[in-house]
């Protein structure tokens, strides 16, 4: 068994997917619109430029995501994605690429458990959490 992340969005998925593949020099391996689907007549034509279904490598970690529409969204919660980090330069790196144009909900900063540690919701809404161990 190997967990993969799946991610939705409300029309965002295609710019947070470049977005992650920059920010944690992933590799977009997928990426199939809505219209091109074969289940294409099951939204507006408006949204057929929209990620049906996309796939993103990071490493060994595969996350997939698409975009649902209004009617099947779901706005993130109760969740969050930690990326545990053994070189606290790099995790600084990406807290703060990730935090760009998002918010910031923990600096990063040395805690009793980690090296560096912080909490983030980015630009899409999704949170994440850096974790740097000691």
């Amino acid at each position: 068994m190997k967990p993969v992340l799946s991610i939705h969005f409300n029309g965002q998925c295609e710019a947070a997917f470049r977005f992650y593949a920059h920010c944690l020099n992933g590799t977009i391996r997928f990426m199939l619109a809505w219209g091109k689907s074969p289940e294409a007549a099951s939204v507006p034509p408006e949204w057929g430029d929209k990620v049906y279904h996309a796939t993103l490598a990071i490493g060994d970690f595969v996350v997939t995501g698409g975009d649902l529409p209004s009617d099947r969204y779901q706005k993130p919660q109760g969740f969050s994605i930690m990326l545990q980090m053994n070189d606290a330069d790099a995790g600084a790196r990406i807290f703060h690429a990730l935090a760009e144009g998002g918010q910031i909900r923990m600096a990063l900063q040395e805690t009793h458990w980690a090296a560096r540690y912080g909490a983030l919701v980015d630009r899409f809404g999704i949170a994440w959490e850096i974790n740097c161990e000691r």
